[in-house]
């Protein structure tokens, strides 16, 4: 890649670390929030829900804002999209910061707090699609499947570093003073941190995909992705969504959800455990760019179907091992990351299933309704199985490697894509 193509690439994963980092502050903090928006509880249980709910919300915003702004990439380009998610972004955060609590200005205040997490939710919802469209279209094709992993592993590593902030958060302030201003910080951060890409945005080129497609059409033309996407795309719409659901699920389960759900059913020591749960996002962060380059230089499909069966073989391997003594842990939670990291390769399938002229709105459109569904449903219904049967996320992902099987002997067998930079 030439030197302007790696700096975008450098932004653009920068860009989506901090993002990631941006839309998780719930997620840690999802307690603290309900307590300062909604009314005092006696009853943790129903505050947790409140908070997990502010957070699922997030996720329903999502489709709405892949599907209408989407749209309007594909109509007035990648770059302009990008300084408008940017700004959203920004201006959520810094209005969550400064928002007053529940005992300040009472109802108003969690209907305030739950619009704006909304309007982040919609910002976000077509981050994610935009980063990585706006990847593909920029470096040469050789370099296609291995920059995708390289944004893919930048989220991982926007992960690790709420890991960082929220331990280093919890130790440095008491209970007390996270629940009366501490849980500012991490907004205000966020805000900060997006503010640095905004800074570079002028620097970056607008894909050249883009500015080709918009010469060769004729003046008259009237651009309707959404109505062309449905009308030309449905199979690719269908794969889109299938693999999402792999991506989403992976990502859901074992980055996000499986410390908590392992502490239902068993006991382990819990600062061992924190460590070895960061060092599986190392070491997940590296099997996505693995994944990226063999799948540069192999059929994606046979990786694809290996990957899968390395994962459905390991994340059983990574229970029964939780069942017996837990000793090797560390080990068991790096291999369990690297297997996981099967999810690096997978955008760069994704973004040649579309056109150029309607790549961004039907990948957002098939990024998020799929990551709406598994979002909102997986945390609360995984949780609620794991409570009777200790495999059940073992299973769950054994399931959704077995559909990674599936769509690997398909693409095994499928032709060759058509170009990446052809219209409809």
């Amino acid at each position: 890649m030439s030197s302007k193509d790696r700096n975008t690439v450098l932004f653009i994963c920068f860009s989506c670390a901090v993002a990631f980092f941006d839309f998780l502050i719930y997620l840690y903090l999802s307690d603290v929030v309900a307590a300062a928006f909604f009314p005092t509880n006696i009853n943790p249980d129903i505050t947790k829900i409140q908070g997990l709910g502010v957070f699922a919300i997030g996720y329903l915003a999502r489709p709405f804002g892949g599907i209408v702004f989407g749209r309007y990439g594909d109509i007035k380009g990648r770059k302009p999209i990008l300084l408008i998610s940017l700004l959203v972004t920004i201006g959520s955060l810094l209005a969550m910061a400064c928002l007053p609590t529940y005992a300040q200005w009472g109802w108003l205040a969690p209907v305030l707090f739950i619009t704006l997490r909304l309007i982040q939710g919609v910002a976000f919802g077509l981050f994610v699609p935009l980063a990585w469209v706006f990847v593909a279209e920029h470096v040469p094709r050789q370099y296609l499947s291995v920059a995708c992993s390289y944004v893919t592993a930048s989220f991982y590593v926007g992960v690790l570093f709420s890991n960082a902030f929220f331990l280093w958060l919890t130790n440095s302030m008491t209970t007390e003073q996270l629940a009366d201003y501490g849980w500012r910080l991490p907004f205000l951060v966020a805000a900060v941190l997006s503010l640095l890409p905004l800074l570079a945005w002028r620097w970056i080129d607008e894909s050249p995909f883009f500015i080709e497609m918009k010469k060769s059409k004729p003046s008259d033309y009237v651009a309707k992705p959404f109505r062309l996407l449905l009308k030309h795309c449905k199979h690719s719409i269908f794969i889109g969504m299938v693999l999402t659901v792999i991506i989403s699920s992976i990502t859901t389960v074992i980055v996000l959800l499986l410390p908590d759900l392992i502490e239902l059913r068993f006991t382990l020591d819990g600062d061992l455990f924190d460590f070895s749960h960061s060092l599986g996002i190392v070491f997940m962060i590296f099997g996505c760019v693995f994944y990226g380059i063999i799948s540069n230089h192999q059929n994606f499909g046979k990786i694809l179907a290996i990957g899968s069966i390395l994962l459905i073989v390991q994340i059983f391997a990574f229970f029964y091992h939780l069942q017996g003594s837990g000793d090797y842990i560390l080990i068991m939670y790096a291999l369990l990351g690297f297997c996981a990291g099967i999810v690096g390769m997978i955008p760069a399938i994704l973004v040649q299933l579309f056109p150029t002229n309607v790549r961004l709105t039907g990948m957002a459109f098939c990024y998020n309704m799929a990551y709406g569904i598994v979002g909102v449903l997986v945390p609360f219904g995984l949780g609620y199985a794991t409570l009777y049967v200790s495999f059940a996320p073992a299973l769950y992902i054994a399931f959704i490697g077995f559909i990674g099987i599936i769509m690997g002997i398909y693409f095994y067998n499928l032709p060759e894509f058509k170009k990446i930079d052809h219209v409809i």
